[in-house]
């Protein structure tokens, strides 16, 4: 409730008309109680789902709420139930039997309130109270990073380091632009229940120390760092990379260390640490460098026993893809890159393409090299096998076991994370990662056989471009992935808004109880869409319009779920506006 500074007391009767039924209800909106000889004056409305107090009971100085039985000091407002929140309390005086309120309670809400809530949400799990916190600091103008920052730090100093819930909350801060008001409380509040979860009951998280004494060459402590990791010494690894930042060490210098011991060894773990690893100075990019330390030790144990695919099977046969990949990669080391890299024409990249999703890996990996040997941009190579991987998801058929959805999902957002990497590093080694993606790729050819039909967007009745929703629409309906993919394609024939789109996939995000991919899928797919958004030919336009319909396709083959989790957001958003939940039939 808003009150202006100048507002003078509220007159809320005699005394004794209060003292005849034991409350009363003024101003439309405060209530005022008569207990144990004493008047007091709260907020009528239960903070934790906005049930009239005067309605509750007050005993021994707890005023209980009966919907859901939260208790409150009716004296302070404070709540002996942490998932609640504090009740709103009122100054009370009385002159000649008058009872008199101060309109203005004696601890509003401020931005430092919500973020205390926040971080009390956090460390309790409560999604609730996230939820109450995010609306309220969004709707207070809180920039998204200093809101993001909280559930950061939170999640990087408790339980084990990095993972898929710091990946979500980083993942839907990139997608912001995209999202109008309720999709980026939505994205946040998502995001940050993701981390609570992943941290609940989990202990602090303490860092090691740098190692003492002289100044250490960089080049010297990358080779400290990888010769860690090859040993899965995750603690010598730590301080390593702890002396490397004392020591001044920029981002991209510490990403090319990490990365270059992630890239020792092949696809680790599906792909998943080398994208942690991405978001993880995504992050930081972020929240500024000053928490470089506690965001990027928190990655360290990803390194403690991740899976090495060159030690799978389907890498060594029938094919041996290990040993043509390591002759690739000694030629790397003494590769001499271009000062200025030539760009691949769009005749060339549509080649590229239809080789990377072929069925002759040898052949693509001589191509990679060569074009390399050549002066190709690194980053435009990964920009071309993160393509190839969408085209994958969007020649999947759904006749495939439906855990292969997740097969194609790891090769594309590990093509991606790639991709943005390299468009910051150059260094030969780190190049490795792209030959990783080009492998993934032809191993997962067999989930296109048959191959899906690509959507012709000139070939479905006419779509109109007016209502994007109607995508939700059918997304209410489970495994409409023909269907989606089929009006996807007709939106952006008949001229529909790509950025009108975005928004609506990521509704269609939001509003479900997504795992940990959906999150990746959209995420990855916006951000590929946008660089390909850059260019105005053809191939560029055919290329973002790939990255729409592989996000369509997966995210309708994950629809719809319960919703419960969008469901306490709309609570808490509709609780912020002052809207009287209890009274619906």
């Amino acid at each position: 409730m808003q009150q202006t500074q100048s507002q003078p007391w509220i007159n809320a009767g005699t005394l004794t008309s209060i003292q005849e039924k034991g409350h009363k209800v003024i101003h439309g909106g405060i209530a005022v109680f008569y207990h144990e000889e004493q008047v007091y004056a709260v907020d009528n409305r239960c903070p934790h789902m906005g049930f009239p107090l005067h309605m509750g009971s007050l005993c021994d100085g707890i005023l209980t709420c009966h919907w859901h039985h939260a208790r409150f000091d009716v004296c302070s407002g404070g709540t002996l139930d942490p998932w609640a929140d504090d009740v709103p309390s009122y100054e009370v005086k009385m002159e000649n039997g008058v009872v008199w309120v101060n309109p203005h309670p004696k601890q509003a809400n401020s931005i430092e309130k919500y973020k205390l809530r926040l971080q009390e949400g956090l460390e309790q799990n409560l999604g609730l109270v996230i939820a109450k916190a995010v609306v309220g600091l969004v709707e207070a103008g809180v920039s998204a990073g200093e809101i993001m920052q909280v559930g950061i730090k939170f999640g990087t100093a408790h339980g084990r380091g990095w993972d898929s819930g710091l990946t979500i909350l980083t993942a839907m801060a990139n997608v912001l632009p995209k999202l109008d008001k309720a999709g980026t409380i939505l994205a946040l509040y998502q995001g940050l229940l993701h981390v609570a979860r992943n941290r609940s009951g989990a202990a602090a998280r303490h860092l090691l120390k740098p190692l003492p004494g002289a100044e250490v060459p960089l080049e010297r402590l990358t080779e400290w760092y990888r010769n860690c990791i090859e040993v899965r010494d995750t603690q010598g690894a730590e301080r390593v990379l702890l002396t490397a930042i004392r020591q001044g060490a920029s981002l991209e210098q510490l990403s090319e260390m990490m990365l270059l011991a992630v890239t020792d060894h092949f696809y680790l773990d599906g792909g998943h640490t080398f994208d942690f690893h991405n978001k993880a100075f995504e992050a930081i990019g972020l929240i500024g460098e000053e928490h470089t330390e506690q965001t990027l030790t928190s990655l360290v144990r990803l390194l403690a026993n991740p899976t090495r695919s060159e030690e799978l099977h389907q890498w060594q046969s029938p094919v041996n893809l290990v040993v043509p990949l390591k002759e690739a990669f000694a030629q790397l080391e003494s590769l001499p890159l271009a000062e200025s890299c030539a760009d691949i024409s769009a005749a060339d990249e549509k080649k590229i393409v239809v080789q990377l999703l072929s069925d002759e890996p040898l052949k693509t990996v001589n191509l990679v090299t060569e074009l390399l040997k050549s002066g190709a941009h690194p980053a435009q190579l990964a920009q071309l096998v993160a393509l190839a991987a969408a085209e994958r998801i969007v020649r999947f058929h759904t006749q495939n076991d439906f855990g292969d959805w997740l097969s194609i999902l790891h090769t594309f957002t590990y093509a991606h994370a790639v991709h943005e990497r390299l468009r910051r590093s150059t260094h030969p080694l780190l190049i490795r990662a792209i030959y990783h993606g080009v492998i993934r790729i032809y191993l997962d050819r067999f989930l296109n056989i048959p191959a899906a039909q690509r959507p012709d967007g000139s070939a479905v009745p006419a779509v109109d471009t007016s209502r994007p929703e109607r995508l939700l629409e059918i997304l209410d309906q489970r495994q409409q992935v023909k269907e989606a993919a089929q009006w996807t394609a007709g939106y952006l024939h008949a001229g529909g808004d790509p950025d009108a789109l975005l928004n609506t996939l990521g509704h269609a995000l939001l509003r479900e109880d997504a795992e940990f991919h959906s999150f990746q899928m959209y995420e990855a797919a916006v951000a590929e869409y946008d660089r390909w958004a850059m260019r105005s030919d053809a191939f560029a336009t055919h290329a973002g319009e790939t990255m729409l319909l592989a996000a369509t396709r997966y995210l309708a083959a994950h629809a719809p779920t319960p919703r419960e989790q969008p469901h306490i957001a709309r609570i808490a958003t509709r609780l912020h506006r002052g809207e009287r939940l209890f009274e619906e039939a």
